[in-house]
């Protein structure tokens, strides 16, 4: 384990943003406006509030919105680099797996979902990564509702499976059920371990192949609100929640 060098971020905004139709007809997700700034510029502001030095961000659709977007902002002052998907939408691994070479080596990457809102204590975050020692990544994971449920060990919180509780479905071990929230924090040295994988890969997918001799684990903090802002229904909720988080 290594101490960050620099603070440095990926943000996922390549999605067709489908569940955003009609708005998403003629805009990327990433822009979807909440409390008079696009989705994108609430997740940017708390990662530059926050310390970050360099963000990237991957596109597809209507990737060139994003990029007109960043430059008449300048890159809101940061490092900001677009990892441009255009020609093929890869994904969450892939995309992650493409956007590799723009990171530094020396320091863990935090991923995020851009139509994820939340209080998260990033700082935290990075402590719990420092000090429970090897770790490969940490997913940030709640006690909440939801079908598709991470599994881990209940002691340690090591991710050693998934289950679908509608369908079924179910990967590796049952354990401690865990919702996965969309943030995350990835050590570079798991990107060689993607170079075999398709071009288009889930990272959740990845991650329960690689758990078993892996150390992945899953970072709760306590009061953590959430809120998945990538729907028409929760979208008009999502100004109040900013309030209320602030």
């Amino acid at each position: 384990m290594y101490l960050c060098a620099m603070k440095q971020a990926f943000i996922l905004a390549a999605g067709l943003g489908t569940r955003l139709k009609p708005l998403t007809d003629t805009m990327p997700k990433a822009l979807v406006p909440v409390a008079g700034q696009p989705l994108l510029y609430h997740v940017i502001q708390r990662l530059k509030a926050a310390g970050f030095e360099r963000i990237v961000i991957n596109v597809h659709h209507f990737g060139e919105q994003i990029i007109d977007y960043l430059a008449a902002n300048n890159g809101f002052g940061l490092d900001v680099r677009v990892s441009d998907e255009r020609g093929l939408l890869l994904d969450t691994g892939g995309g992650i797996r493409k956007a590799a070479p723009f990171f530094e080596s020396d320091s863990p990457v935090f991923i995020h979902n851009v139509d994820i809102l939340s209080d998260l204590d990033i700082d935290a975050l990075y402590a719990a990564y420092e000090q429970v020692g090897d770790v490969d990544a940490a997913l940030v994971v709640s006690q909440r509702h939801s079908p598709r449920q991470l599994q881990f060990e209940p002691t340690t919180h090591r991710l050693i499976g998934w289950q679908n509780t509608q369908t079924g479905d179910q990967r590796g071990q049952l354990g401690l059920p865990l919702a996965f929230a969309g943030i995350h924090l990835i050590s570079p040295r798991l990107f060689p371990l993607m170079e075999d994988y398709p071009e288009k890969f889930s990272i959740i997918t990845f991650y329960l192949n690689i758990c078993g001799t892996h150390n992945l684990v899953g970072f709760e903090q306590p009061h953590f609100r959430f809120m998945d802002a990538g729907k028409l229904d929760t979208l008009a909720t999502a100004e109040e929640f900013l309030k209320a988080i602030k």
